[in-house]
């Protein structure tokens, strides 16, 4: 068993900033997923071949026929199924060395700052504000650091909030109150494969928190315009009348 799991990771391994020691620390970790969608999906299936200890998967919505456009973790035969099931069958059968623990429900109050709470990292995959206000007040409370990500159309972005860092700002700074209301891809559409772009960008500062290898994506957002094949990296301050980070751990 030993020598399947090495073989598995190998290509890890030989990495200098994973190594064998890194690598553990993925066999280790708890991270929770939040969404089994577009950018779910890459997300789970990759720290699953990764070697994740334990995913925790978080989503009450059910597979639907045009999800499967680009929500890649469910497949035609999972349409009507509740999506954390669909996502855990194909995780078991990329690796089933991984826990999977499954909530077919939304997380809230004091259960989802529990959850947080228990991760390691947490992984923001959903597609609303509140949910994402919740989810950044729960790792700010506990101290969690959170990979948010988001796709619309054909624009992208990703961030990593770490309140273990001081001069980590938050979700919250880069969306105030008025932020309470969004497009959703049903409406404006989203080109299928830019989920896949973003969330394995997701999966790859999940690992590097994890492991500590290279720098995050801390204070800075990388956002893609896939039309044109256009990167960007825009600088994010912590906001001094932040509700939620320039007034955690106060007193």
């Amino acid at each position: 068993m030993i020598e399947e799991v090495d073989e598995r990771y190998a290509r890890h391994a030989l990495l200098a900033q994973i190594g064998p020691a890194g690598q553990a620390r993925i066999q280790a970790a708890r991270v929770l997923l939040i969404g089994l969608g577009g950018l779910g999906s890459p997300v789970a299936m990759y720290l699953a071949s990764a070697g994740i200890g334990e995913l925790v998967l978080s989503d009450y919505d059910f597979v639907e026929l045009s999800n499967l456009q680009r929500q890649i973790v469910h497949g035609t035969p999972d349409v009507g199924r509740d999506k954390v099931d669909s996502a855990r069958a194909t995780i078991e059968r990329l690796n089933p060395n991984v826990r999977v623990t499954t909530l077919a429900y939304e997380l809230e109050d004091d259960e989802l700052v529990d959850e947080v709470g228990r991760a390691d990292v947490v992984v923001d995959a959903c597609d609303n504000f509140e949910t994402r206000f919740a989810i950044n007040a729960a790792c700010w409370r506990t101290d969690t650091p959170l990979v948010s990500g988001a796709a619309m159309r054909w624009e992208g972005q990703i961030s990593v909030f770490d309140p273990r860092r001081a001069d980590s700002p938050c979700y919250r700074c880069l969306y105030d109150d008025a932020s309470t209301e969004g497009e959703a891809c049903s409406q404006v559409g989203v080109i299928a494969p830019l989920l896949g772009i973003i969330g394995s960008v997701q999966a790859t500062e999940t690992l590097k928190l994890i492991t500590g290898a290279g720098e995050p994506l801390v204070g800075r957002v990388v956002a893609l315009d896939a039309l044109y094949m256009e990167w960007r990296e825009l600088r994010l301050r912590k906001r001094s009348a932040c509700p939620v980070c320039a007034t955690a751990h106060a007193g």
